[in-house]
Parts: C-alpha cells; structure tokens; sequence
C-alpha cells in the first residue's frame, strides 16, 4: 500500500506536465483528462520497478496515447468544421468550459487551429520537440521512426505552422496592429474605435452560413461594417489574428475549434475589405499559419540546434 502511495504521488506531481502535452496534441481539454488517466492505468499495470526516468517514461507514454487517439479520430474523419459558437456557461455548468476557453487562450487559438491541420505523427513531434523541448532521440521512439525521420516530421510540421507570409518585416507588424485593433474594438462592441480602423468604403462579405437569418451577405460603408460587427460582437471573444493564404487575417476558434476564418485586406493602416469564410470545403481550401512575433513565431520555441 505504501508503495501504491509514493508512486500515485509520484504521478501527481508530473500530472500539470503531461495534461499539457496531452492538451496540446489532442486541442481538447477533456480528451487529454483520458489519456492522462489512460497513461496512470498503464503505470500502475507496469510499476514503477525498472523505469529509470519516470517523467520521460511518462511523456512517452501519455504521447503514444495521444497519437493514438489522434489517428483514430482522422480515420473517423471528424468534421472540425461548422460548430455554432458555444454560449457563455450556466451557472451549473461546472468549470469545465471556462477552464478549456482559458487554456486554449494560453496556447494560442491561432495555434490550435493551426495544429489541427498536421498530421498525427507531425503534430506529436512538433508538440513535443518545439513546444516541450523532447529530444529527437525519445520523439523517434514515440513516433515508431528513425531520428532524422522524426526530424523531418517536425521541420514539415514548422513550417506549416510558421506558414509562408505575402510579406515581411514593418508591413507584416503593420498589418497585424490593424487586424489586432479591429478585434479589440469588435470585443468590446467599440463603435468609433472600429469606425478609426475600418476605412470609409470598407466592404464586408460572407457567406450566408456564418450570418443569422436575415443578416445580409454584404455590406458597404464603415457605418454599415461598424454597426455590423457590433451586432455580432459576441463572436469577437472567440477570434485570434492568423494568417490566412499569407495575409494577416483572423480566426474565429471556440476552444481551438476552428468556425470562421476572415480573410482581411489592409491599405493604409486602414482594412478596406474582409470576408468571413464559414462553408466547409473552404475553409479546408485555406493555408492558416501563426502570425509570429518578430523573428519568431508566436508561442513557439526556437529549435534546438
């Protein structure tokens, strides 16, 4: 009993770890609770006798699990796409909800997105090599692949999460101060803040299934697009500058899970046009990358050497 003991402490004092490797590889709160407490079945069935690093045993573990469960859903083909935006929680609706909606705010929502567009086996070597520091030598062994093969998964994996920006430098930071801007003033139902950022012939578009009944598909003029988002600024909270085909744009991704991308043309420091994207098969048709803080990428680790 006293060793059932030291040892469920053990994992106790690694649990926050390895549930946020598991959040990060599976982008759902509740499905990396299960494979945290599917990598605690495993460790109490094999023991703790002949484990000589417990926390990376650990790691390896919780990460097969979730690359399981990542495989088994892409063979689902699970439909990420056209969830309704949750509404705010009840009060007998537990912590849950808010505690994913604040976890996936200290990932990135732009992240997550982005994330559910790799590969299993790019995801679980991205995760665990940029975002946790796991050595190419332990990630090979999660993977079932040679090192420099591991390697190659998370430099593809890099590379689409980085994306491939239609420009660069001052222009770049320009634009997502713009886009930034919009989302703030859309938050916060800001009239005249959004009237400051939008231009005077902006034009909004979208497709009729990110709009309610009898919003219409296009609007002219920045009182039209400002009175407009306002009405709609419940979404706002749930939005996150990415790119979106190379442009800085936006997502709109309750807990990670990707509803709306807007498509967003800046001149001038002014946004003259956006569309928000909402049908499906579009949305799989976009490359959405993480606009990257200077020199890096947003939430993000510089690779070891």
């Amino acid at each position: 009993m006293a060793g059932d003991d030291e040892l469920a402490r053990r994992f106790e004092e690694r649990r926050g770890r390895l549930r946020a490797v598991a959040y990060r590889m599976l982008g759902s709160l509740s499905e990396a609770d299960d494979a945290v407490q599917e990598t605690w079945l495993r460790l109490g069935r094999t023991g703790a006798d002949g484990i000589d690093n417990l926390s990376g045993w650990l790691t390896t573990v919780v990460s097969r699990v979730c690359l399981d469960m990542l495989r088994s859903r892409t063979a689902r083909r699970e439909e990420p796409y056209g969830h309704e935006a949750p509404e705010e929680a009840g009060p007998g609706d537990g912590r849950a909800p808010e505690e994913e909606a604040l976890l996936s705010e200290s990932v990135g929502v732009a992240l997550l997105v982005v994330l559910d567009t790799l590969t299993p086996l790019e995801r679980v070597a991205f995760v665990l090599h940029d975002l946790f520091a796991v050595p190419f030598d332990r990630i090979a062994v999660v993977v079932d692949r040679s090192q420099p093969a591991a390697k190659k998964l998370a430099s593809r994996a890099r590379q689409k999460v980085r994306g491939a920006p239609a420009s660069s430098g001052a222009e770049l930071e320009g634009h997502r101060r713009v886009v930034e801007a919009f989302l703030s003033a859309a938050r916060g139902g800001d009239l005249g803040a959004l009237l400051d950022v939008l231009a005077p012939d902006v034009v909004r578009r979208a497709d009729p299934a990110a709009l309610p009944a009898g919003v219409p598909a296009e609007l002219r003029g920045a009182r039209a697009v400002a009175e407009g988002t306002v009405a709609l600024r419940h979404r706002a909270r749930f939005a996150a500058v990415a790119l979106v085909d190379g442009r800085v744009g936006a997502v709109v991704a309750p807990h990670g899970r990707l509803l709306f991308a807007l498509d967003i043309a800046v001149r001038e420091d002014r946004i003259v046009s956006y569309e928000v994207i909402a049908a499906p098969d579009r949305l799989r048709r976009l490359a959405l990358a993480v606009v990257g803080e200077p020199g890096a990428v947003a939430g993000v680790t510089s690779p070891a050497r």
